[in-house]
This record gives structure tokens, sequence and C-alpha cells, in this order.
């Protein structure tokens, strides 16, 4: 194998990186899907004091935001700290779902080149052997295999870390805009409970 033993677990973190990153997109692509006239449907339910109703769309709706809004509905007739903590506290765990896994992602983009580093101490160490092991009638092809092993795990962890470090800061991006989103439905919620009737 060129490489040595170090391109397994390289390429086991690529695997992981790309399924992880795709499973990663769709789960926060999904979150982040917009139904226009969901606020204008809760509004509705809310102004006609059919809370069930709207109870029952965020329940139906099954994204983020429909699960915060749904949080600060089953809170109506507390206080409003009260229905912007639950609404808060639930979008802390929404995200935590959404962001499951990522640290796994960091440590392949940091992991993985370290690996290809040993790779090429690895590589070095044998190049050297060989020739001391052959003595005065050690040649160039001797030296050049360990420095070949060497230059091949170096490269593939670093392409590996690489590919884990965007997928990492892409996903982070989404998330970002999710929790951005989420934000702005919590204050189109809050304004919708100090509404006149």
């Amino acid at each position: 194998m060129q490489g040595g033993i170090l391109m397994i677990p390289i390429g086991v973190l690529l695997l992981f990186s790309i399924y992880f990153f795709i499973e990663r997109w769709i789960v926060i692509r999904s979150a982040n899907r917009q139904d226009d006239s969901f606020m204008r449907r809760i509004k509705d339910y809310i102004h006609e004091g059919e809370i069930e109703s709207a109870l029952n769309l965020c329940k139906n709706t099954g994204t983020p935001y429909a699960r915060l809004i749904g949080k600060g509905i089953s809170r109506i007739g507390r206080p409003m700290s009260d229905v912007l903590v639950a609404i808060e506290n639930t979008g802390n765990i929404e995200i935590s779902k959404l962001s499951k896994g990522l640290p796994w992602l960091a440590t392949t983009a940091s992991g993985a080149p370290m690996l290809g580093f040993l790779g090429t101490v690895i590589g070095m160490v044998q190049a050297f052997y060989n020739i001391s092991a052959q003595g005065s009638s050690a040649d160039i092809a001797t030296f050049s295999g360990g420095i070949y092993t060497a230059l091949v795990t170096t490269i593939a962890g670093l392409i590996v870390g690489i590919v884990a470090l965007f997928a990492y800061n892409i996903l982070v991006a989404k998330i970002n805009n999710v929790m951005t989103s989420l934000e702005g439905k919590t204050m189109e919620f809050m304004d919708l409970l100090n509404e006149p009737a």
C-alpha cells in the first residue's frame, strides 16, 4: 500500500468527513425550511383563541422554529419572561441538535494532517534505517522508497484535513444562519404576543 498503514485511518477519516458533511447538510437544510404562511396562521389561531390548533400546526410543521413557537404557545398565560426563557431554552436545544458531531469534524480537520506528518516521520525513519542496513552499498532507490511513503501520507493527511476544515466551516455558517432565523422568529412571536387582540 502506497503511504503505509497510516493510509487506512486517513482514508477512514476522509470517508467519515464526507458522510458527516452530507448528513449534516441535509439535516440543516431541512431545519432551515421556511413556510411563509406559518406565522400568519399562528397569528390567526392565537387571535381567535384556538391555542390547540396553533400547537397542532407547530407539531405538524416539524421544524426547529415550529418547535420554538410551539414551546412559546404552550407557555401563553405565563409572564412574558417565562415565555422567552422557554423559547430560548428550546432554541439552544435545537441548535445543539444541529451541531451534533461538529467537534468530531473539527478534530478530523486537525488530526488528519497530524497522522500524515506521523507517516512522514515513519517514512523518513524507514529510509534512514534502510540506508544504514545497506551501509556503503545503499543507493538512491533505498532512500527514495521511504521518502515516497512520507510524502504520500503527508499529502493524504493534508487533503483530508482541508476537506474536513472546509466542511466544518460551511456547516457552522449554515447553523449560524438557522440561529439567526430562529432569533427572528422568536422576536416575531414575542411581538405577536404583545399585540392587542
